[in-house]
């Protein structure tokens, strides 16, 4: 079956007290990608859109958020999350923000 889009409102938005983007489809939680704040570096640890939102692509709009959000703020990223990994090979606009793992940590 192929991905869906969806036509509802959809907004990212960081919640630094949750360590985590969240995506949002009505107001309504879809999804969040957990990540770890080191010093000028965001470690990406963990993807997960909730059950009845899977298949509109919602994953890739909330990991382009979350490196759109780190390249504004100056960040470095490092891709733990195997989905957003493969999200920053797919999309290599975001390959400049890759930090190496030895740094840190």
């Amino acid at each position: 079956m192929p991905e869906q889009t969806t036509d509802s409102p959809v907004e990212v938005s960081d919640a630094p007290d949750r360590s985590r983007f969240e995506i949002t489809v009505d107001s309504r939680p879809a999804g969040f990608l957990r990540y770890r704040h080191l010093p000028g570096v965001l470690v990406f640890e963990h993807t997960e859109i909730h059950d009845g939102f899977q298949g509109r692509r919602l994953a890739g709009q909330l990991a382009a958020g979350a490196l759109d959000a780190a390249r504004e703020r100056g960040l470095r990223i490092r891709p733990v999350c195997e989905y957003l990994a493969g999200y920053v090979q797919r999309n290599p606009q975001y390959a400049a923000l890759v930090d190496s793992p030895s740094q840190g940590a």
